[in-house]
């Protein structure tokens, strides 16, 4: 089809095209072809006009027939005509085609060959432009020009080709063309070579927009904030104003610098200079405002628009999703659709979140179902972690793992993502078990989301060793000191009761935020060091360090742990003045600590007064407190007021039973033991870990499958009588059975932190410390008989149950058996 032209004659074309008084119909009949009706060659001196056709030409089949036609009438032997051709059938996304039109065309020039290149750049195929510059090198009567260079060297997929193509634009003069130079700064701003490319921005005898935007540009991409706007500094000053594509790029460097008054200066520029109602800076205003969290001017900014896409959409949406407020979010994604806009893969991204923080698990099924029908699962693995994220938070995580299973591709965010929904359920080892998995992945590479992931579930069983094994690693790839990771390690440190280790790492890390300063806060406060913790909260505010809410948390937690009531109360009124509303984790902490205090009118009148509606967690703590000071009338009240609002968590229900049986009352323990078997509801085993030559073994109470079980238990006979030797008196009133007093003490020294002590003693060296880690709060009885131990032994021995540590040495425990 494409060699028939040379040889026609004039007849075959007038037959091919219709008298000039019949309609011209070059395409197919069908609705959405283009139809022609006054083109026609009756008069033979009367061309087509073939600009119109081009411009029709909106299909591969059009352009094809539009090609024919060309060939027909003789105009493919025209170089502009048929490089015309190559550039249609690239936009149209028909490479092949381009490059067989191209190869036809018998006497190239510069412009044909320069054509070839961009379509190949234009349609992603990079290597192919490198290749066709290079054959344009070997026409000898032909050279580049300026226009060559900055597709081709968009092209470079590595530095190596880069370099070359350098070398060819300094050899050819073209080095400080404006539009060379700009390409050359954002290819080496790509490969990471600011340095580079500064220089040569610097040395350019003259700078257009272009230039300055890719300076701009290349810093920020190369996370350069603060020198990417010393340029702007220097190109405000050369008296250049900025673009649209400016202010796109720089809005979000604000953010990051946290720096509001400069995005205000340049929005205020925006309105003067017109740029508000450019499309592109409109969606850039939504999401600054949003990243500082001004949802009120990311809204006016998205109101004032004339024009919107799918873009303002998402950005207005994730503006309200990012800052946690999901009816908002939702409500913008129903105005989306009412508006006519169908939803795109980044809006399902956003709406799988705004779900997660709903907690709505019907909906989730229809979000996923929604993306499974267009088939965008198997086709980006953004939305796959998006959708194993929802689930995650959730706590559905079968169908997380399902949903991760069935993703294709996975990348390193789609196993930092089900790591993380594993140990933020509290399903540590599992999380643990998806890391192994992933590590035997060599294609993925761990980054900082990794450890920020694992080092929690680490922390969380007291794996120390591999705690430890990690921090090796991350000193290798030198993130030691990335405050993120560094505060997970001194969280792991600090939560395996190493605390040294923990201060160490935290003064080593830079501690101008309040993330690092919390960790190592909370890390002392289990301990119970109250006095410890106000001190470094002293030192935090004389750094200039402003506390947030996760702060006083932590401070409250302390005072309550250590009994330091007037203490806490002081931190709860300073925290107001802070400007931080309590929330009910602050209300809870108050009321542990007047609880615990034995202050339990006190804690019942603080609940009465308190501004929000009281949860689980508040009418839980009056509970616990209520538990250890054996008040059986406010417990039975708390214990009413938390069966409305959490029916469901076994927890509340043995703390009850407790209370009961702590008085011996067996009818209220069964009472209480049968409305919880009623509603489907089962006790939460026991269970204590120990880590044994980076092996970590788990002891459920009563255990009989170690295979060790004998000798743990001899040992355990011989540690009871010299306990007893030494004046160790069993405590019955922590077994909640109505057993025999013989059959109750076997069930004390069967308690899962008995067993892994005595596993620990027989597997470790004499002397050395023994850390034990309890999923539940340590019985009386065990924490008596822990202090023999240690004595016993000349062991220190370090549990941590689900409150706080207990450091025992020498028969005294650090937390002066007040816990």
């Amino acid at each position: 089809m494409f060699r028939l032209a040379p040889t026609l004659k004039s007849r075959y074309t007038s037959k091919f095209l219709p008298p000039r008084r019949r309609p011209i119909q070059l395409f197919s009949a069908a609705r959405s072809s283009p139809q022609f009706s006054s083109y026609g060659l009756g008069n033979q001196n009367e061309e087509i006009d073939f600009n119109f056709l081009f411009d029709s030409s909106t299909k591969t089949p059009f352009a094809k027939c539009l090609h024919a036609l060309l060939v027909v009438a003789g105009k493919v032997q025209s170089i502009f005509i048929s490089t015309r051709l190559v550039n249609l059938y690239a936009n149209l996304g028909d490479v092949s085609l381009s490059r067989c039109t191209f190869d036809q065309i018998p006497q190239k020039d510069v412009y044909a060959w320069n054509s070839m290149i961009s379509a190949y750049v234009h349609n992603g195929h990079f290597h192919e432009a490198i290749g066709c510059f290079y054959q344009l090198l070997l026409v000898s009567e032909i050279r580049p020009d300026f226009y060559t260079f900055p597709p081709v060297l968009k092209a470079c997929g590595t530095l190596v080709d880069g370099r070359k193509i350098h070398c060819w634009a300094f050899k050819l003069g073209f080095q400080w063309n404006v539009f060379v130079a700009a390409s050359l700064i954002h290819m080496y701003s790509r490969f990471g070579f600011t340095g580079i490319a500064r220089s040569l921005f610097d040395d350019m005898p003259f700078r257009d927009m272009g230039s300055w935007n890719a300076m701009i540009s290349g810093l920020i991409q190369n996370g350069n904030a603060a020198q990417a706007l010393d340029v702007l500094d220097e190109m405000r000053l050369e008296g250049i104003k900025m673009n649209f594509v400016t202010v796109v790029s720089i809005l979000p460097v604000c953010p990051q610098l946290g720096d509001i008054s400069t995005a205000m200066l340049i929005h205020l520029y925006v309105i003067k200079h017109g740029l508000e109602f450019d499309l592109f800076v409109s969606n850039a205003l939504i999401n600054m405002y949003a990243k500082f969290g001004n949802l009120e001017d990311a809204r006016k900014a998205f109101q004032q628009m004339f024009i919107t896409d799918v873009v303002s959409w998402n950005s207005i949406i994730a503006a309200y999703e990012q800052n946690d407020d999901p009816v908002t979010a939702h409500g913008f994604f129903v105005k989306m659709q009412l508006n006519g806009f169908q939803p795109d893969l980044l809006t399902l991204v956003s709406l799988a979140s705004i779900v997660a923080q709903s907690r709505d698990c019907k909906n989730s099924r229809s979000v996923h179902g929604f993306i499974m029908r267009r088939g965008w699962l198997m086709e980006d693995v953004v939305i796959g972690n998006a959708v194993v994220d929802m689930y995650a938070k959730l706590g559905l995580l079968d169908s997380a793992h399902k949903v991760f299973e069935i993703i294709p591709v996975k990348d390193v965010i789609s196993w930092n993502t089900l790591i993380t929904g594993y140990a933020q359920n509290g399903l540590a080892s599992e999380a643990i078990e998806v890391y192994k998995m992933m590590e035997e992945c060599k294609e993925i590479i761990p980054n900082q989301g990794t450890w920020v992931s694992i080092l929690p579930a680490y922390a969380h069983v007291g794996a120390l060793q591999q705690g430890m094994k990690i921090h090796g690693r991350v000193i290798k790839t030198n993130l030691h000191l990335d405050v993120f990771v560094a505060t997970c390690l001194i969280d792991v440190y600090g939560k395996c009761g190493r605390l040294v280790d923990a201060m160490s790492l935290f003064y080593q890390v830079p501690q101008e935020s309040s993330v690092t300063w919390n960790a190592i806060i909370s890390c002392h406060g289990i301990h119970g060091h109250a006095e410890k913790t106000l001190k470094l909260f002293g030192e935090m505010l004389d750094e200039g360090v402003k506390p947030d809410h996760v702060t006083f948390v932590s401070l409250l937690s302390a005072c309550s742990h250590s009994g330091f009531v007037e203490e806490g109360k002081w931190c709860f009124r300073l925290m107001q003045e802070y400007g931080i509303k309590p929330s009910l984790k602050h209300y809870g902490c108050m009321v542990d600590l007047l609880g615990r205090a034995g202050y339990l009118e006190m804690a019942y009148d603080f609940i009465k007064d308190m501004p929000l509606q009281p949860d689980a967690s508040i009418w839980g703590a009056l509970l616990g407190a209520c538990r250890i000071h054996g008040n059986i009338e406010l417990g039975k009240f708390a214990s009413d007021r938390l069966f409305e609002v959490d029916s469901k968590n076994v927890g509340y229900y043995v703390l009850l039973s407790n209370i009961y049986a702590n008085v011996g009352k067996w009818e209220g323990v069964d009472k209480v033991r049968s409305l919880a078997r009623e509603r489907g509801l089962k006790k939460t085993p026991g269970w204590s870990t120990i880590e044994v030559n980076r092996k970590v073994d788990v002891f459920y109470t009563g255990n009989q499958s170690h295979p060790k079980c004998k000798e743990i238990y001899e040992e355990l006979r011989v540690l009871t009588a010299k306990m007893k030797s030494l004046g160790y008196i069993p405590d019955y009133s922590f077994v909640l059975q109505d057993v025999e007093e013989d059959e109750k003490e076997h069930i004390l020294t069967s308690h899962s932190e008995r067993l892994a002590i005595a596993f620990g003693i027989i597997s470790t060296p004499p002397k050395s410390p023994i850390r034990i880690f309890k999923n539940l709060r340590v019985c009386g009885d065990c924490h008596n008989a822990t202090k023999f131990i240690s004595r016993i032994t000349q062991r220190e021995i370090v549990v941590r149950d689900s409150n706080r540590f207990h450091h025992f040495k020498d028969g005294i425990c650090s937390c002066g058996d007040y816990w």
